[in-house]
């Protein structure tokens, strides 16, 4: 087992079809805020994107298990 941070933060950007209103930034943030791991989304209606930052410790911990050490 190496020093691997038990954390592996990363942000990412996508763009989303289909929102057109409060509603749909709010639906949209509460179902990805649902998902393990993440720390923080941004949905911005008028550029039809959402930003979701991630903490996948279970990547980092399955390199550190695999003898490699994650470089975040």
């Amino acid at each position: 087992m190496t020093s691997t941070p038990r954390t592996f933060v990363g942000t990412t950007t996508s763009a989303v079809t289909g929102m057109t209103c409060a509603h749909c930034r709010q639906a949209v943030t509460e179902e990805i805020s649902r998902v393990a791991g993440v720390r923080d989304v941004t949905v911005d209606l008028a550029g039809g994107t959402v930003t979701v930052t991630v903490d996948r410790a279970d990547i980092a911990a399955a390199v550190d298990e695999a003898g490699y050490a994650l470089v975040p």
